[in-house]
């Protein structure tokens, strides 16, 4: 099996603004890099150099223009992020794939606890087990309990943040892609995030993050 979880090369997605006439704008140029198993890797650029794109063509948000992205699992199979079927893509990011935005986007009038449980009962998890789980991680994220049956949409920013993270967590990734995970928290908050971060990449979960500042991990 491959000592890569991932091996870009050459991923491009272009952005075509028919508004401004047909406009095309580069958003991702030829991306190439590989990420051994139970490793971290770190994006770094200037604002606009297409770190976001790079993670959503990953997670298949966007679908990529051109190149490949290999993920090669823990049993050894290996996917095309770029061009492998939409079934297989829905299948891949239950089973292995976890994803951090920079917006946490919820089903409306679905509790935190149950926002975060969500990803485990997806993949057969009881409702019991799940909510166990999920209110671990949101204690850990020190989100006050108080704010557990209440609804994402009435959180603040950082608090959202929180709930984000804890959901891509729960269902323990081979390969997290995290969007700026840290940049709504206070420095108390960033700490736990690292904190939990740092343990799932110890367990051997593959992660490739954009931050303002990189984070040790």
């Amino acid at each position: 099996m491959s000592a890569h979880a991932l091996d870009v090369l050459g991923l491009s997605k272009r952005f075509t603004l028919h508004i401004r006439g047909g406009l095309v704008i580069e958003g991702l140029q030829s991306a190439t890099f590989q990420v051994r198993r139970g490793e971290f890797t770190g994006l770094v650029g200037r604002s606009g150099s297409g770190k976001s794109t790079l993670l959503k063509c990953l997670f298949r948000t966007y679908l990529p223009d051109g190149g490949s992205a290999l993920f090669t699992t823990s049993e050894g199979t290996t996917f095309d992020l770029a061009s492998t079927g939409e079934h297989e893509m829905l299948a891949l990011r239950r089973q292995a794939l976890g994803y951090v935005s920079q917006a946490l986007r919820v089903i409306p009038r679905v509790t935190v606890e149950r926002t975060v449980a969500s990803p485990l009962v997806a993949r057969g998890a009881s409702a019991d087990v799940a909510l166990r789980e999920a209110r671990l991680l949101l204690s850990r994220l020190n989100l006050n309990e108080s704010l557990w049956d209440s609804y994402p949409s009435l959180l603040s920013g950082g608090e959202q943040q929180r709930v984000n993270v804890a959901r891509a967590l729960i269902r323990e990734p081979e390969l997290l892609l995290l969007d700026e995970p840290t940049s709504a928290l206070d420095a108390g908050n960033q700490g736990a995030v690292v904190e939990l971060l740092s343990e799932r990449l110890a367990a051997g979960t593959t992660m490739v993050g954009a931050f303002h500042d990189a984070p040790s991990l």
